[in-house]
């Protein structure tokens, strides 16, 4: 049988790719990848031959497309349910759940201000960082703190183990570390997991030899 495709934008850029693909990589279902890079005069065409949405990531299964995110890390958990991509207890799911869909449709401030570039300097924004994106930063440390005491035993992600919350956040824990944003040691340990996995330093070691330039996601 044919591997998924996953396809995905520039890796330096692509918040929402990164976190079907790691999803995927840290539950060992096999995929292969596939880039359309942001930018390119191709990638409107190329993407709607895949899926009318024009977006990435998309991922191809079985003649089928399937796009946005957190449908294809439901796709997935559906397709290979030994992976464990959601946490195993019905409530530590429900509270995953949650949280991936509060980062699927929020924390606005943070993510307009601080756009993932994982090859800007570790810095924090000339102007400071804007009231809006620190209200989110508190909001993010309570909820990870809340994940980390209910179902954190047994590993050093949200649900102990890596799960689908995890994937969603990914992003999330690249914008602190790239925009220095002050974090409490917690916060900093779960960061820490995150961003120590193989499969996010794949990612970033592809990221960062992208020689291609988004102005619109270069924050000064």
């Amino acid at each position: 049988m044919a591997k998924p495709v996953l396809v995905v934008g520039n890796k330096n850029y692509s918040s929402w790719s990164l976190r079907p693909y790691m999803a995927l990589a840290m539950a060992g279902v096999p995929f292969e990848l596939k880039m359309i890079r942001f930018g390119e005069p191709r990638f409107g065409r190329e993407i709607r031959k895949i899926s009318s949405a024009g977006l990435v990531p998309v991922l191809l299964h079985k003649g089928q497309a399937i796009w946005d995110s957190l449908a294809i890390i439901e796709y997935a958990a559906e397709t290979w349910p030994s992976k464990g991509i959601w946490p195993k207890s019905a409530k530590a799911r429900a509270l995953a759940r949650s949280a991936a869909a509060e980062i699927h449709s929020g924390f606005r401030g943070l993510r307009d201000a601080c756009p993932m570039n994982l090859r800007r300097p570790h810095r924090p924004l000339k102007g400071g960082t804007p009231q809006a994106a620190l209200k989110d930063v508190a909001r993010l440390e309570q909820l990870w703190s809340d994940c980390r005491k209910a179902h954190g035993r047994g590993g050093p992600f949200l649900f102990g183990a890596f799960s689908a919350a995890d994937a969603m956040y990914a992003p999330v824990v690249t914008r602190l570390e790239t925009y220095a944003i002050p974090v409490g040691k917690e916060t900093k340990a779960y960061m820490d997991a995150v961003l120590g996995t193989e499969a996010f330093k794949a990612w970033k070691a592809d990221g960062l030899k992208e020689p291609w330039i988004v102005p619109e996601d270069e924050a000064d």
